[in-house]
């Protein structure tokens, strides 16, 4: 079998609250995947959620 290509992931970080943000915000938040604070998730690396974390940078932040 041919052996596929690793797909690039980005380790995402989610440091601050969503209280009193907009529904929006709360929304992509959940649409990452984030279910409490600190959390960190391994998504893959795509312009759609880069775009995502592009809209609440200051709720989330990229792990190197």
């Amino acid at each position: 079998m041919a052996e596929t290509p690793a797909k690039a992931m980005l380790k995402i970080q989610y440091f601050r609250s969503m209280i009193c943000t907009p529904v929006k915000h709360k929304s992509v938040v959940k649409g990452l995947g984030f279910t409490r604070l600190n959390q960190i998730v391994e998504r893959e690396d795509t312009p759609s959620v880069r775009g995502m974390v592009k809209r609440i940078p200051h709720l989330v932040r990229i792990v190197e």
